[in-house]
């Protein structure tokens, strides 16, 4: 015990009272590698993490998780329809693991006004459609009005990047013509207009009542083009999907969302990447910042490990001392990294002060998502690497030869 508080006692004096100028400056500077590794560190992970959420939820808000329409070789944007029989609705109402589910229907147009022409998909939708996300990306407007059927027929929701395109505002009558074997026109009034950010999405969709659809192909009142699903728990995106389509009648299919925009979560995945290629340089950074200054450290006290040797102390009582030491300044580097890397987090989070391009990455902002368990073994990691590397160069004082040492000046 005794031998224990005489480290502690010796570590403290050279981390607190230390008045050599030179070793001050290397030790400031090794705290601020490591506070500015960690701080980066938990930036990175933050930001893809709030990237990749962000980027998932519209998606998949616009378009559910996974799609059923029916199994046939028709490979354009209107899906043959079909009718949902009572074994696989009771299959999708009974499955635990779906949050809720809805009809749909697609059908390309072409979309009229001032003078502009726009190609478009028309997706219809009926009374069950689920508005939440849709909600929170009007930027002007309401959503369609169900209760009123006649009305319903002829409103119609469209996104900000056709609205400028075609110079048309909420409020505003055009003529949208059908692609069929003679183009059907239909006049439409837009009553709300929304703003996804992802341009896939926003260019090719507008959102209107699905008995259109229905009309215009002849359909029967019980058929619909497809079936869109919302899952409870996006990471099990893979497994549920897979389940819904083992399920399906012989002339159902289903996929899922990473199946329809590939490109999109092919590059969400690789971003997992290149947090692993920074959270590497980082931590490489903080650890070269702390093996200089213990080396320095070690150097300039070679009289006092002389001295401390010449007393009867061992190598590993002396080496304990300057990892006491480097503890003491990791955990310093450590904190203030903390206060850095959540004090610019939390900032962002409350006023999107660093803005993005969103034509490029699909959002207005840099994004933040914090989990306690990744701050925490972002900490854990950084302590133990630290101090483990700093085994290595602390075995110098081992080749330290207390005579040489005293002499030495």
């Amino acid at each position: 015990m005794i031998k224990l508080n005489f480290e502690y006692f010796i570590a403290g004096r050279i981390a607190i009272k230390s008045e050599r100028t030179f070793s001050k400056l290397i030790v400031r500077i090794a705290i601020a590698g490591v506070m500015l590794s960690l701080a980066v560190m938990i930036l990175s992970i933050a930001i893809i993490k709030g990237f990749k959420t962000e980027i998932q939820d519209k998606v998949r808000g616009y378009l559910g998780d996974v799609q059923i329409t029916r199994y046939d070789l028709n490979n354009s944007f209107e899906h043959s329809p079909f009718v949902l029989d009572a074994e696989t609705q009771k299959m999708l109402k009974t499955n635990r693991d779906i949050e809720f589910y809805y009809p749909f229907a697609t059908k390309p147009a072409i979309l009229s006004a001032n003078s502009e022409i726009e190609g478009i998909n028309f997706k219809g939708v009926d009374k069950s459609y689920k508005w939440d996300y849709i909600k929170q990306h009007i930027i002007s407007g309401t959503i369609i009005d169900f209760s009123d059927s006649t009305a319903a027929m002829q409103e119609l929701l469209i996104s900000n990047y056709t609205a400028k395109r075609l110079k048309l505002k909420t409020g505003d009558d055009f003529i949208m013509y059908f692609v069929q074997n003679q183009l059907r026109p239909r006049k439409f009034k837009i009553v709300g207009v929304y703003d996804i950010g992802v341009e896939d999405i926003d260019k090719g969709f507008v959102l209107g009542n699905l008995n259109i659809i229905k009309r215009l192909n002849n359909w029967q009142p019980n058929e619909i083009g497809g079936i869109e699903i919302r899952i409870k728990d996006f990471n099990k995106l893979k497994p549920v999907a897979d389940n819904i389509y083992e399920k399906l009648p012989r002339n159902l299919r289903s996929y899922s969302i990473e199946e329809n925009f590939p490109n999109i979560f092919t590059w969400l995945g690789l971003l997992d990447v290149n947090t692993n290629v920074i959270l590497s340089l980082m931590l490489i950074v903080g650890v070269i910042n702390m093996v200089t200054a213990l080396l320095i450290m070690i150097l300039e006290r070679t009289n006092m490990i002389g001295m401390l040797k010449s007393f009867g102390a061992s190598n590993w009582s002396i080496m304990k001392i300057f990892l006491y030491n480097s503890a003491y300044l990791v955990g310093i580097g450590l904190l203030l990294g903390n206060i850095l890397g959540l004090g610019l987090g939390f900032l962002q989070q409350s006023t999107h002060i660093f803005k993005l391009n969103q034509a490029s990455y699909f959002l207005a902002y840099a994004p933040i998502e914090f989990h306690f368990m990744d701050v925490l073994l972002l900490n854990v990691i950084t302590v133990v690497v630290c101090l483990t590397v700093l085994i290595i160069p602390s075995l110098l004082i081992s080749k330290v030869s207390p005579l040489k040492a005293i002499r030495f000046k």
